[in-house]
């Protein structure tokens, strides 16, 4: 019959620039080969080169399809390795790249940094919106009333943690899962930056929640084994599936001759789905408010492939809930 077809629903996200303009996805936008395409006048096309081919992959993987909301934990049982940072990232990375609402959770109990490394002014925070959300007489239905709690970094929404560390502690485990339910019913996507405390009842919850996790780590001798401790602590508490499918990002920020890259990568990739090194970037270890703009083309391909990879399991999410 006419207008039916045999092939699944997708999002918004589908209809990208690449996708529905003629040839668009050939042209390439940088180096030598953008250069004669303009200097041409477009006449003389070279293509892309093998590395922007290879983003155009890691972007087409990030639009996939989502079935419902997607939770994903950045985790580690030590604190020190960038594990704010990577959830920073690959929120923004995620936010640009698709055409949904992405959205970043600071479930640091310890006066966390994520608002003040995404530009945030924390002014409304977790507790702020548990405290509405439990007040209202029913589930909240309208993002409206949930916006005045988000900060906006881009396209990225971003709730902050409490910079009291007496208010952050009061919170329990119910709280986080009152707030990661409100942020999932209106985001597609929401990116948890959790604490370092993998017994701490919010960390459980956090892990209990998630659909995929990012392990956070570096190639030195205490960066690399309390990212391996992370993974036992998964394993022993059946967290099989998450420590199985992981992936580990190794913060280059921190490194030495005296370790041996190579089998620190081995050693992650026996264990879990992929391991991808995030490389030292200047703008990144200043501490200060991340810019997307002014981060190294090695670093934004890292954080797209890491982004790329959690996007494999989208398909997978659950049904959304009804609202």
């Amino acid at each position: 019959m006419t207008g039916t077809t045999d092939q699944p629903p997708t999002s918004a996200a589908a209809l990208t620039e690449d996708a529905i303009v003629r040839f668009r996805g050939d042209r390439p936008r940088r180096g030598w080969r953008r250069a004669v395409l303009r200097l041409s006048g477009g006449l003389v096309n070279p293509g892309v080169g093998p590395e922007e081919a290879l983003r155009q992959q890691w972007r087409a993987r990030i639009r996939s399809p989502l079935r419902g909301p997607h939770r994903i934990a950045v985790g580690s049982i030590k604190g020190g390795v960038g594990k704010t940072t990577v959830a920073a990232c690959l929120g923004l990375v995620l936010a640009e790249n698709r055409g949904d609402r992405v959205a970043v959770l600071d479930a640091d109990t310890d006066a966390g940094t994520l608002a003040d490394r995404l530009g945030v002014d924390p002014t409304e925070s977790i507790r702020s919106l548990v405290d509405f959300a439990a007040a209202q007489p029913g589930p909240v239905t309208a993002l409206t009333d949930v916006a005045p709690y988000l900060g906006l970094a881009g396209r990225l929404h971003v709730l902050a943690s409490d910079q009291s560390p007496t208010v952050s502690e009061a919170l329990a485990r119910a709280d986080y899962e009152r707030a990661g339910e409100v942020l999932a019913r209106f985001h597609d996507i929401l990116v948890t930056d959790s604490g370092t405390g993998m017994v701490h009842p919010v960390m459980r919850a956090t892990l209990a929640a998630a659909d995929g996790l990012v392990v956070v780590g570096s190639p030195t001798v205490d960066g690399a084994s309390r990212a391996a401790q992370t993974l036992d602590w998964l394993y022993a508490h059946d967290l099989d599936h998450l420590a199985a499918d992981a992936v580990v990002a190794l913060s280059m920020d921190r490194t030495s001759d005296a370790v041996d890259l190579r089998r620190v990568r081995e050693h992650f990739a026996r264990r879990c789905r992929a391991v991808v090194e995030v490389p030292h970037d200047p703008h990144l270890a200043a501490g200060a408010v991340i810019e997307p703009a002014r981060l190294a083309q090695p670093t934004l391909d890292a954080f797209l492939e890491i982004a790329a990879l959690l996007a494999d399991r989208f398909r997978g999410a659950a049904p959304p809930p009804q609202v």
